[in-house]
């Protein structure tokens, strides 16, 4: 819908990614008739998509829309970016000058990625021999060098703390293999994954299934490292070795280590994913938790409402959720944050709590896909009880990724209705 320019709205969402639109097309749909989202960009790109983008499974087109066409039917959408948000007065400032108010403000602008955190990694992706699936020119990129690869040495990097869907970092790599093996070129690679953590995920069972394959290709994985330092003229890395990382739980857990005993790498291809954090401008907003290195709102983890401001609620990246950050969490917490925000407006206690599910779907393979479904302590939490049988290499779940999930996103996700 046309933006009336209106100066207040009923319930005001401050993103239109995945977490904004799904949340939108859930109001609407519980009969909320005033929503609008704040989203500046003018194309809607689905994130999962581009790892195939870069792993050459998928064509660029697959992964974006207009915004407009994939806005829920009846919801406004103030194409403008936020300057800042005072809870108190109940307005969000916007870059135009605009200010909007709102009865109910849910905050879920996506995260931040810091790519002149690390120096000269902006630099390397500006080369020909730098790529990433998590920008989609980027991804574009990543598609055509990491197929022209013939010789030579590939590093893969994936960054410590917090970050979205951490595990989507190596598919690309295990794509890029299974091509390399099936023409004939893999054995005259050296493929290597630098990670933060002892282990792959950070899971036993998806873990020894992650080995195998890594086994399998011939991968070398610098455990316990992290990216500090690209020199994109020379085509070298600098690796911290964090001698934590053994007490480390989980991928998204790991903080950023800058300290330790030095790696250095030469590369010919760098396919690196950059450290994250939550927008600079909620640094101001007095929204974020106390302590939060990373600036993510905070919120009551059961409700994804804010503890100190009860018209305001979070969720997706942007949220100091303990979930792991993913796709797939996000429809739990889109069907919870919405139930809630309209049990609130109508004075009802809030009848819904967050269960720190998420889901990440390792392609391993151009033909294979393994399933990890967790909680927020990274125990098992499949979807149907006790059965981890999706934890399994399978043909059937590459399908469901590759397929299937995509048109769910574009046609029923979107629309909150899935």
């Amino acid at each position: 819908m046309t933006d009336p320019g209106a100066a207040r709205h009923d319930v005001l969402i401050i993103g239109g990614g995945n977490a904004g639109l799904s949340t939108a097309g859930r109001l609407r749909r519980s009969g909320v008739d005033d929503v609008a989202v704040i989203e500046p960009r003018s194309t809607h790109v689905y994130q999962p998509m581009l790892s195939h983008v870069a792993g050459g499974t998928a064509p660029a087109s697959a992964a974006t829309r207009p915004q407009g066409s994939v806005t829920p039917k009846g919801v406004v959408w103030i194409q403008d970016r936020v300057e800042t948000i005072d809870p108190v007065a109940h307005t969000v400032a916007l870059l135009s000058g605009r200010r909007v108010g709102y009865g109910q403000l849910v905050v879920c602008p996506g995260i931040q990625k810091d790519w002149a955190a690390v120096p000269g990694l902006q630099e390397a992706m500006d080369s020909p021999f730098g790529v990433s699936n998590y920008e989609y020119e980027y991804a574009r990129k990543a598609s055509q060098v990491l197929r022209e690869v013939r010789s030579g040495t590939v590093v893969f990097t994936q960054p410590g703390g917090p970050g979205t869907c951490s595990g989507a970092s190596q598919k690309p790599m295990y794509l890029a293999c299974d091509y390399w093996r099936a023409t004939g070129v893999l054995d005259r690679i050296r493929v290597v994954l630098v990670v933060p953590t002892p282990t792959l995920f950070g899971m036993p069972l998806i873990d020894s299934e992650l080995e195998r394959k890594v086994a399998e290709y011939g991968i070398e994985v610098r455990y316990g490292r992290e990216l500090v330092e690209v020199d994109a003229a020379e085509r070298r890395v600098v690796l911290a070795v964090d001698e934590r990382a053994t007490a480390l739980p989980g991928p998204d857990r790991a903080r950023r280590s800058t300290d330790g005993p030095r790696e250095t790498l030469s590369y010919d291809v760098l396919h690196a994913v950059p450290p994250q954090s939550a927008p600079d401008w909620l640094a101001g907003t007095g929204l974020a938790a106390e302590g939060d290195e990373g600036g993510f709102v905070e919120v009551d983890p059961l409700t994804l409402r804010h503890p100190r401001f009860p018209d305001v609620w979070a969720l997706g990246d942007a949220a100091a959720a303990v979930n792991s950050k993913s796709g797939g969490a996000l429809r739990q917490q889109t069907t919870t944050l919405a139930k809630n925000l309209v049990a609130a407006q109508k004075g009802r206690p809030l009848p819904r709590v967050y269960n720190g599910y998420s889901v990440c779907p390792f392609v391993v393979s151009r033909s294979s896909v393994v399933f990890a479904e967790f909680d927020d302590r990274y125990r098992p939490k499949p979807t149907v009880p006790f059965w981890t049988g999706l934890a399994k290499e399978r043909r059937l779940t590459y399908l469901a990724d590759r397929r299937v999930l995509p048109w769910v996103y574009w046609n029923l996700i979107l629309q909150g209705r899935a």
